[in-house]
């Protein structure tokens, strides 16, 4: 009963390994492809997932899922005893699901541009620059409105942990980095700290997102 996932380290199956940590399930990461790298990494993941991207998650059934949020919202809906999500028809349910399609869709898209200038640009490598920034720039107004649309209390909806806060967590941790996920976002900033400081996350965390020197830049 071991989920199989195509990931790697830094990437966005660090959200769903870590979902996996806390429900306790057995899971094994059985492709490590840092899609980001090129053609060679993103042809790994093409077997199980055509757009080449991660995370991949293969449950103990065989069934492909893909896309993280999807990913993420299936687990919690096998996994109800781990309580990572709002019930369906709760006070927080509509807003958890908001926030949940709001990170792939404004978010994480941001980051197939960023990996590959060219996809957008073309071979004009002069707009890469002003590309890039201007993709930064697009990320960190995004968790800006995020942020002035919650009010936090232990985590982003309250005093339950959810997989959104696990989502937030680690794609806050990429470009433009914490610093400035702090400074656009101050109120769920003590939320993704709390976050990174779960005990029984730290071994994970060691292992697959390391918090190394300079790290929230």
């Amino acid at each position: 009963m071991t989920y199989h996932i195509y990931g790697a380290a830094g990437s966005g199956s660090v959200a769903v390994e870590a979902t996996l940590e806390l429900i306790g399930a057995p899971y094994q990461v059985v492709v490590e492809a840092p899609t980001w790298q090129g053609e060679l990494q993103r042809d790994k993941v093409a077997p199980v997932n055509p757009m080449r991207q991660l995370p991949v998650l293969i449950t103990p059934d065989g069934e492909i899922i893909t896309e993280s949020a999807a990913i993420l919202l299936w687990l919690t809906e096998q996994h109800p005893e781990a309580a990572l999500a709002p019930l369906p028809g709760t006070a927080t349910r509509a807003q958890f699901l908001r926030w949940m399609s709001f990170i792939p869709a404004s978010i994480y898209s941001m980051y197939w541009v960023r990996d590959e200038p060219a996809r957008l640009a073309g071979d004009d490598t002069e707009l890469y620059p002003q590309l890039l920034l201007r993709t930064a720039d697009r990320i960190a107004q995004c968790w800006q409105i995020m942020a002035s649309q919650l009010a936090p209390a232990q985590f982003l909806l309250g005093e339950q942990l959810t997989v959104l806060d696990l989502y937030v967590a680690v794609a806050s941790r990429w470009t433009p980095g914490r610093n400035r996920f702090y400074s656009v976002a101050p109120l769920m900033a003590d939320v993704v700290k709390r976050v990174d400081a779960l005990p029984q996350l730290q071994n994970f965390w060691a292992r697959r997102f390391p918090f190394v020197p300079g790290w929230e830049d």
